[in-house]
């Protein structure tokens, strides 16, 4: 009977163990059959100066407003550029999920802009492991200052520039993120034969999460064309800086080389040099609205 019974324990016990391996299957299973989407890889649309990875969800108004100052070896007279101010405004809208747009009016070059940014990969785990994020960004930008000479024949064509980006970025922890953005822009009238109408270069920004509501902001951009086949000196646009969360805005606190605010203006027409104290002192500040709530929650 005793053995009956040690027989009747080794048997219950073994499938108690087989029963466990099972269940935890199974939660394995599932944890694997949902995909995971990486948020907020960057806090705004904006790493400082370029696009980052983040758009407006569907049904969201983002209005922003931009500012940047004079440089800073303008001296006390000016202080420190703070007497000179370059401001841009825009209003960008999520439509779905995939594709936000954005409109903005700059008064460096009396400049109108237009863009449109379409999601498509989004960094994941589980189900779907896709390592990055990938988006593609399309700019389009009218300068209106008046011709410089009034007496030669002027074409609208002129005054219009292109710009078309691939954005790949992943986020390497919680704290972490990365992206790199090859670009190219396109001028239909350069100042000069020298100056090339397409601009080649690469961009690099990093996010570096400093506390639940501060991070740390660099970017960079490489200009590839050959800067000494040009008729004035550039330099590659680099911004350091903060991003600060309020709740209901985001603040963007940095400095730069770069006064231009839209992709035609600072990829291949920065004149600032860093250590010439070239340095702009900017910000931007970021409201969203919701317009029209998400009939039901989604995997954002």
């Amino acid at each position: 009977m005793k053995r009956l019974t040690l027989a009747f324990l080794f048997s219950l016990v073994s499938l108690m163990i087989i029963a466990q391996d099972d269940l935890m299957n199974l939660i394995s299973q599932d944890s694997t059959s949902e995909i995971n989407y990486t948020t907020a890889t960057f806090k705004s649309t904006r790493i400082l100066n370029g696009h980052s990875i983040e758009r407006m969800a569907p049904g969201q108004l983002d209005v922003r407003i931009s500012h940047r100052f004079g440089t800073l070896n303008t001296g006390g007279y000016n202080f420190f550029g703070l007497d000179q101010s370059n401001i841009h405004l825009s209003l960008e809208y999520g439509i779905t999920k995939w594709v936000m747009i954005g409109i903005g009016r700059s008064e460096y070059e009396k400049t109108f802009d237009g863009f449109a940014k379409f999601s498509i990969y989004r960094q994941s785990s589980g189900a779907r492991v896709m390592p990055v994020s990938i988006s593609a960004v399309t700019t389009i930008a009218l300068k209106t200052l008046k011709f410089a000479d009034q007496s030669r024949t002027n074409y609208f064509s002129s005054r219009l520039a292109y710009t078309a980006q691939i954005l790949v970025a992943r986020k390497l922890s919680e704290g972490f993120s990365v992206q790199l953005t090859p670009s190219y822009v396109h001028r239909n009238l350069v100042a000069t034969e020298l100056d090339p109408n397409d601009i080649y270069a690469l961009g690099a920004g990093a996010r570096i999460k400093l506390s639940k509501r501060i991070s740390l902001n660099g970017e960079y951009y490489y200009i590839v064309n050959p800067k000494t086949y040009m008729s004035q000196q550039i330099y590659n646009p680099l911004s350091l800086g903060f991003d600060i969360e309020t709740g209901g805005h985001v603040f963007q606190l940095f400095f730069t080389n770069s006064l231009g605010m839209t992709e035609k203006q600072f990829i291949g027409a920065t004149t600032g040099q860093w250590k010439k104290g070239d340095i702009h002192f900017g910000f931007n500040i970021s409201r969203v609205f919701t317009l029209k709530k998400q009939k039901r929650p989604s995997n954002y």
